[in-house]
């Protein structure tokens, strides 16, 4: 994630994310706190949270990381103890934005599959203890990257540059960190997510064929069932957010495999095609961070009227100032 980006697409690319990534899950972040959107407050909080983190890795890794090695790749955030703290501060951020979109899925297979576990889990101080599990413990298994990482150069006994100490490719118990580290994020959320939302659909297929038949009894016919809509409604939403999440981290997670049985981590300059894969694969994980605001804005109506509130606020007082 850290390797710097090279040519005129990469800074077309990150620079155009950061202009896109940064406003949009600010404004993201805006709505969702007014509370206006017509969903719970647990639900309310899991996305709130995945703003933020969302936008904690557009800082992390492309305001701090890709953009300098781009246009400024002598500066002072090249310093070793700087670019280690901010190496470690990307995977942090890149782990609660993944797990964040886990919890928030199984958060919706519990209130759609577990009626009697709903009342406990599915509230809003449970989701804040949740979150604030998942930012910790984010926090806590990546300081070794901090460590893992030595300086490139020594210009007058300052450190430039971080890469990975030699340690990394023989040292038994790094070896295990780097497979943990790539188990935990993204396969195990992978699959996590896909079993899932195979459960959510089962379950609720099971649910509308009950329901639908119920309800013909009683009505003698199939009439609009305004439960089965708002549900439907919230598995859009979960399906939108999760199945984003799976198509823009393929890439990320078959990168993985490749690497580990084929030794394809050794990349022999930044002409290699591995390269290329690596920082493609690189671009679509940063996307990710900044497509649940489009998603809110295609599926949620409420969101929608909140996002135009906001657009044509600094417009009125425009107009006002003119007349």
């Amino acid at each position: 994630m850290h390797t710097p980006p090279r040519g005129p697409a990469c800074a077309i690319y990150y620079t155009t994310l950061a202009a896109i990534a940064v406003p949009v899950n600010l404004v993201a972040i805006v709505i969702l706190s007014l509370g206006r959107c017509g969903l719970s407050r647990c639900i309310t909080r899991y996305l709130l949270s995945m703003a933020v983190t969302d936008l904690l890795v557009i800082i992390t890794a492309v305001l701090l990381n890709r953009i300098p090695a781009v246009y400024f790749p002598n500066s002072f955030l090249s310093i070793t103890p700087l670019c280690r703290l901010i190496i470690t501060l990307i995977y942090a951020s890149r782990d609660s934005s993944v797990w964040l979109t886990v919890t928030f899925t199984f958060d919706r297979f519990v209130a759609i599959c577990c009626h009697k576990l709903k009342t406990k889990f599915c509230t809003e101080q449970m989701a804040a203890v949740i979150i604030g599990m998942v930012f910790a413990l984010s926090c806590l298994i990546n300081i070794p990257w901090y460590f893992i990482h030595e300086p490139i150069y020594i210009i007058n006994n300052v450190p430039w540059y971080c890469r990975l100490k030699e340690i990394r490719y023989t040292s038994p118990i790094w070896a295990a960190f780097h497979w943990t580290d790539r188990i935990l994020t993204p396969c195990l959320p992978f699959f996590l997510i896909l079993f899932l939302n195979a459960l959510t659909v089962r379950h609720i297929l099971v649910a509308s064929r009950f329901r639908r038949s119920f309800r013909a009894q009683i009505n003698g016919e199939n009439q609009g069932d305004p439960e089965m809509q708002n549900r439907r409604k919230s598995i859009v939403l979960l399906f939108a957010i999760s199945g984003s999440f799976i198509l823009l981290w393929m890439t990320y997670f078959v990168q993985f495999f490749y690497d580990r049985f084929t030794n394809g981590y050794k990349i022999k300059g930044f002409s290699d095609p591995k390269f290329s894969l690596r920082e493609s694969t690189n671009m679509l994980q940063l996307l990710s961070c900044c497509t649940n605001t489009f998603i809110y804005t295609v599926t949620q109506s409420k969101f929608r009227v909140q996002l135009k509130h906001i657009v044509q606020y600094p417009l009125n007082v425009i107009v006002k100032l003119i007349t």
